[in-house]
């Protein structure tokens, strides 16, 4: 009998689900940006549809996440349960910075969204069109001042990018990077810049509140449901997208590895993400595994490229 117990209870035990790893989530900047968001999303969904039992986001600001990415390499080696967000930005910063830690001292994982640019200016601005700020721009580039993230990142790619089109020397232009999104916005809302740059989606309720002007967004074709000129449409040939990753840990095995890879392709696949992109007005540009080191290989070339071009490095 007791033998018969204890084959019972041993037979319960392996017909139980492996217990949901508790995952920890940097954010390599501060409150209100859009890692940020993508952190608290990441963590809300994986609570939500049980994938994880418990998960916390972590902030560590600086240098366009360079100093979340070398804390996280160095202190979470091994660790399984440790993720970290990145994506576009943070590839032009560790350029720009030259970063010692790079994104091959973690293990990336995912590709999750895709978002593009949004200029603004306050709704108290003169300036009403796209065509305006150009010619300001043109006039005298140090006189527009524009307030984006990470020196390095997209929203500074972006502004340099815009200038070479117009003919204005991109090395000339006068923006001031913030490790936050909230500190940006604050600034664009306060009148301290001229305009503002950043993901579509970090500016959305104050342009639907009518207290920023959305004067042009980066996307190829115009966006459904967004009252904006795209770039190209106004005489300016620059399409760019930024996108949001999440790496783990370096260090760790093959079975951890994919133990990951198995929670974030059912998060990427979960009613509550999917509602997620929706609602932030995030593109679905889910890519995993082999296809996005490979892509991730390209992205980080090509961004070197662009950042020489327009003299962020040498």
């Amino acid at each position: 009998m007791k033998h018969f117990v204890l084959a019972s209870i041993l037979a319960g035990a392996l017909a139980l689900p492996a217990a949901a790893a508790d995952y920890t989530i940097m954010a390599p900047a501060a409150p209100g940006g859009g890692w940020d968001q993508t952190a608290r999303s990441l963590q809300t969904a994986l609570q939500e549809e049980g994938i994880s039992g418990n998960v916390q986001v972590v902030n560590v600001p600086g240098a366009g996440g360079t100093i979340g990415l070398a804390q996280f390499a160095s202190q979470q080696k091994g660790n399984p349960n440790a993720l970290i967000v990145g994506g576009y930005v943070m590839v032009g910063a560790i350029l720009t910075n030259q970063s010692p830690v790079t994104l091959k001292d973690v293990t990336p994982i995912a590709r999750l969204t895709g978002e593009y640019e949004a200029i603004v200016v306050p709704a108290s601005s003169d300036i009403q069109s796209i065509d305006q700020l150009v010619e300001n721009l043109k006039a005298d580039p140090g006189s527009v001042s524009w307030a984006g993230g990470s020196a390095g990142g997209t929203d500074h790619i972006a502004v340099g990018l815009l200038a070479k089109a117009a003919g204005v020397d991109p090395t000339k232009i006068n923006y001031i990077a913030y490790s936050g999104g909230g500190e940006a916005l604050a600034a664009i809302l306060g009148s301290q810049v001229t305009a503002g740059i950043s993901s579509y989606g970090e500016f959305q309720s104050q342009v639907e509140a009518g207290t920023l002007r959305l004067l042009a967004v980066s996307s190829d074709e115009r966006i459904e449901g967004v009252d904006a000129p795209t770039l190209k449409e106004a005489g300016y040939d620059v399409v760019l997208q930024n996108w949001r990753m999440v790496a783990a840990a370096p260090g760790l095995s093959d079975e951890q590895k994919a133990a990951v890879l198995a929670d974030i392709e059912k998060l990427a696949k979960s009613a509550t993400w999917q509602e997620t992109l929706k609602t932030k007005g995030w593109a679905d540009t889910y890519l995993a595994g082999d296809e996005f080191d490979a892509q991730l290989e390209k992205d980080i070339s090509a961004t070197e490229t662009v950042l020489k071009d327009i003299g962020l490095v040498k």
